[in-house]
C-alpha cells in the first residue's frame, strides 16, 4: 500500500479537523524524504515558511491522529515517517543500516502479549537492534 499526502489530507478532513498549510507542508516533507526524519530535519525542510514550535505542534497532532508514526530506530533520536502500512524495523548497531520488517512477522508475539497480559495493544511499532548479516562476524 502506498501513501501520499493527498490521501492523508483526506483523512484529516474525515476526522473533522482543518487541513492547514502547515500540516500539508509537514506531510509533503515526510513524503519527499521517502523514509524517516528527525524533528530538526523536518523543520529544515519547511523553514522559513514555518516556525520550529509550529512544526513540533503539528507533528504532535499528526502523530496523535495516526497520520504520522514516531519511532526510535536506534540512533538516540525519535524519527518520524508517514503512517503507511504497519511495519517494524531492524537496526544494525554496527553500521546503522535499517531494514523494514513486515508487521505479520511479529503478529504472533503481539497476540501472545495481549493474551498473557490482558492488554489490547493500540500501538505496536517496534525497532529491534542487532548486527546485520554484512557486519556479523563470519561463522557467527
Amino acid at each position: 500500500m502506498t501513501c501520499n499526502p493527498l490521501h492523508l489530507a483526506e483523512q484529516i478532513r474525515e476526522k473533522g479537523f482543518r487541513l492547514t498549510n502547515q500540516r500539508i507542508a509537514i506531510l509533503n516533507a515526510l513524503h519527499a524524504s521517502g523514509g524517516h526524519l528527525i524533528r530538526t530535519e523536518i523543520y529544515d525542510r519547511v523553514a522559513p515558511a514555518l516556525t520550529e514550535p509550529t512544526v513540533y505542534r503539528n507533528l504532535d497532532f499528526l502523530v496523535k491522529n495516526g497520520l504520522v508514526r514516531v519511532t526510535h530506530t536506534g540512533n538516540g533520536q525519535l524519527e518520524y515517517e508517514l503512517a503507511r502500512h504497519p511495519h517494524h524495523h531492524l537496526h544494525c548497531r554496527t553500521c546503522g543500516a535499517q531494514t523494514e520488517l513486515a508487521a505479520e512477522v511479529m503478529q504472533t508475539i503481539f497476540d501472545q502479549l495481549e493474551s498473557a497480559t490482558g492488554y489490547r495493544l493500540t500501538e505496536n511499532h517496534i525497532t529491534l537492534t542487532g548486527i546485520c548479516p554484512n557486519c556479523k562476524p563470519r561463522g557467527g
